[in-house]
């Protein structure tokens, strides 16, 4: 092991001679062995940040280098927990340290002393390859781990265990390859930094359904897609991704609360225990892995816990599983790169980011992706990425904002006015896009009903006409109005408020799955339709407005899933009987 000694500390910016460092290898500094990581060599010196608060490193204190860069443990154990930016487990950390962390202790990431029962699926003799199933693990009601040799190993099974429990240091499988013996566990270790190799990317032809109407609806994102939440404080960014993660229909979820409050992530544990999955009903805890780095801990930690996250999220998508991964939020990993770049005193880019922000960022959301995995046999997983962004003062112009807008493909833009209006989830609606719509409407249509592209496309035209009369409303006031155009604003507002606005905290509207989605935009058309038919046969606006079912409409989003359909039936009949009594009257009345 290779030694030196500290020379410099500025925050949690070491400079320490140490010869023969390598970029990205991680070392242990000063007397405590705290975590860092090198990330500039001139020379002996090597520029190191450092993951643990650096207050009393002095200079003269030893630095050694492991040779190795960082990396993460992959195997049994990960599912449930919660860890810190560089994968330490922080329940046992608690344990050890107490409720705050202390310098320089540390844990192993995966549980070295609890037993898996491990079912083979190979044999002596088989030839196995990077990417191949050695065998499996039940580790949740709901999540089957697949043990897999390692990407960069391949070689002929020389021996396997039997069938049995086993901890994750255990030798289950032998390999020979080139008269070279290797020796598989049941976990592995991959670095954060390297991308999992795969076969190829699949086009983005399944939607991630999320059970938030105006994401699905209007703009839906796709599984292996990415895509990003910009708005300003208090607009929603958390809530959405708490939403999100409970409710999307991946097999597994990665959350990482990069920055952010620590009563925030505080909430997550509080409430994933205890919600259940509406397809498997199991807590949603039972598919899902924590990664806490919040704003109280070292900043340093933050870079490496979106790489933790992401690296860990590739490891469940190489098993076949479809992962959704939460980072929240990328504008903090942003600014602990910006400190870092300005303790090194490197050239700045725009407001203080450092030149390389934008490929930073680029290299992070281009992990996400629909893939046919490694291995003999043909498995299909994806990742999708969903980043928050927290722009200063909702500015969207921002460098963050901007760089990421160039790699993402959906775009939901968080609203402040919108949120003082108390209207969630604050997406604003003419200013968010998706370029998935046209890779997914055929999957829509096929899965839910045909008609669902052109409601779609008939809502945004209803909405985007809303935006048009409201400039002429604001130029020559109401008055100038058609009864049409007075129609075409009151059924923007039902859409608003009746379909685009959903309670992240109701017991049933939390969650609307496509079917009810399309239950209640089609009736809110259906009444559009009827409506301007009335008009034409000079049924006044006044009467239209004062039917009873337009109140009926704006309940269905709170009828339970099991009684919908039989609800969205009474409610079509009852819009029918009360036009068609709006046309009785007509006739009656016409001498």
């Amino acid at each position: 092991m290779r030694r030196g000694r500290i020379i410099r500390v500025s925050g949690p910016l070491v400079v320490a001679e140490l010869e023969g460092a390598r970029m990205y290898e991680v070392v242990r500094v000063g007397e405590e062995g705290l975590i860092g990581e090198v990330i500039a060599v001139t020379g002996k010196k090597a520029a190191i940040q450092v993951y643990e608060e650096t207050t009393g490193l002095r200079p003269g204190e030893p630095v050694s280098g492991t040779g190795e860069p960082l990396s993460v443990e992959l195997g049994p154990g990960l599912i449930g927990r919660i860890y810190d930016g560089v994968q330490r487990p922080l329940p046992e950390i608690a344990l050890k340290s107490g409720p705050f962390v202390t310098r320089g202790v540390s844990a192993p990431a995966l549980d070295r002393k609890k037993r898996w029962h491990f079912a083979p699926r190979i044999k002596k003799g088989d030839k196995v390859v990077g990417g191949d199933i050695l065998g499996v693990v039940q580790e949740t009601p709901v999540v089957e781990t697949k043990i897999l040799v390692p990407p960069n190993v391949k070689g002929i099974v020389e021996d396997v265990v039997a069938e049995g429990d086993y901890c994750v240091e255990d030798i289950i499988c032998v390999l020979r390859h080139n008269d070279q013996k290797i020796e598989l566990k049941m976990y592995h270790r991959w670095p954060v930094r390297i991308p999992r190799p795969y076969k190829r990317k699949l086009p983005p032809v399944e939607p991630l359904i999320t059970g938030q109407r105006i994401i699905d609806f209007l703009f839906p994102i796709s599984k292996g897609g990415v895509a990003a939440i910009p708005g300003g404080f208090g607009t929603g960014k958390t809530v959405m991704q708490h939403q999100l993660a409970k409710w999307s229909d991946a097999d597994i979820v990665v959350y990482v609360g990069c920055g952010e409050r620590g009563n925030e992530m505080a909430e997550v544990l509080e409430s994933f225990p205890e919600l259940k999955d509406p397809r498997t009903g199991q807590p949603l805890m039972s598919r899902t892995v924590l990664i806490a780095n919040t704003s109280n801990m070292p900043i340093a930690a933050r870079e490496a816990s979106v790489y933790t996250g992401v690296t860990i999220a590739e490891f469940f998508r190489d098993m076949g599983y479809n992962v959704a991964l939460m980072a929240d939020s990328t504008s903090r990993w942003a600014e602990a790169m910006r400190e870092m770049s300005g303790r090194l005193e490197e050239m700045p880019g725009e407001e203080g980011f450092p030149a390389y922000l934008a490929s930073r960022i680029a290299e992070f959301y281009e992990r996400a992706g629909r893939v046919e995995t490694l291995g003999s046999e043909a498995r299909i997983g994806s990742l999708t990425i969903v980043g928050a962004v927290s722009p200063p003062g909702g500015d969207f112009s921002e460098p963050v904002t901007q760089c990421t807008l160039r790699v993402v493909k959906v775009f939901w833009a968080l609203d402040t006015a919108l949120a003082y209006r108390r209207h969630f989830p604050a997406i604003n609606w003419l200013t968010s896009y998706s370029l998935y719509v046209d890779d997914l409407d055929p999957y829509f249509e096929k899965q839910v009903e045909e008609t669902w592209g052109e409601l779609r496309r008939e809502t945004m035209r209803i909405l985007q006409e809303e935006a048009e009369l409201l400039e002429i409303i604001r130029i020559v006031g109401p008055e100038a109005l058609t009864e049409r155009q007075r129609l075409t604003l009151e059924v923007a507002r039902m859409i608003r408020e009746d379909f685009l606005m959903q309670h992240a905290k109701h017991p049933v509207d939390t969650y609307c799955a496509p079917f009810k989605t399309l239950g209640i935009i089609s009736v809110i058309i259906e009444f559009y339709k009827r409506a301007q038919e009335a008009l034409e046969l000079g049924i006044p606006l006044k009467e239209i407005l004062g039917l009873q079912v337009i109140g009926t409409i704006a309940r269905l989003k709170s009828v339970p899933h099991d009684q919908f359909e039989k609800r969205l039936e009474e409610v079509r009949e009852k819009l029918r009987n009360g036009f068609e009594g709006l046309k009785q009257v007509l006739i009656e009345t016409t001498p």
